[in-house]
């Protein structure tokens, strides 16, 4: 389950009334379709969880489909109260293993678009970034991780907040577009 917004209009990096060493904290792992029914708040969040979806479809396409993925950026916070504007976008690590027989060169070339965050973020209103798995870990992964770890645990005031886990296995988007669909045809909000 999401939790519910702090009083900071974020997500908490770590659920109310546990401690901080509780495994039940940010990243929390969830189900995509509980993303689509907690932020399918505007017509603007429904077009960028359209995205997520179009981006995830082409990465399912490559073969990519055995690892998990980080979500963050504005999208998970509360951005309209917080700065009086919706989300333009959602921050998307991909964390994945390489389809068999493919390295990253031959993968890339595949659709070179999928590992440009410039290029994502034009195509899918995904500001995407990738991770192997997998491999030996390299002082750059372990920097890297560290990175968006550090980044994403922060506002750029300093305030902490927590992010999602999804996993990037196709089985769960089905219903997940269903539900976005459905939520379209209601009016388009939850």
């Amino acid at each position: 389950m999401i939790p519910a917004w702090n009083n900071s209009g974020l997500l908490p990096p770590i659920r109310q009334n546990k401690p901080g060493h509780d495994s039940n904290r940010s990243p929390y792992l969830v189900e995509l379709h509980q993303v689509v029914e907690r932020f399918t708040l505007s017509k603007e969040r429904i077009a960028i969880l359209q995205g997520l979806f179009d981006y995830r479809k082409a990465l399912h396409a490559l073969g990519i489909e055995h690892g998990f993925q980080w979500l963050d950026g504005s999208f998970m916070e509360q951005v309209e109260i917080l700065e009086d504007r919706p989300p333009n976008d959602i921050d998307v690590v991909t964390f994945y293993h390489l389809p068999a027989g493919m390295d990253q060169r031959s993968l890339a070339a595949r659709n070179i678009d999928l590992f440009s965050p410039e290029r994502t973020k034009e195509i899918y209103k995904v500001d995407a970034y990738t991770c192997i798995l997998g491999e030996p870990t390299a002082a750059w992964h372990v920097k890297k991780i560290a990175y968006w770890y550090s980044m994403w645990s922060h506002r750029r005031n300093g305030i902490w907040k927590g992010f999602l886990q999804v996993d990037l296995a196709p089985h769960g988007d089905l219903s997940a577009i269903k539900t976005l669909e459905l939520v379209q045809q209601e009016g388009g909000q939850s």
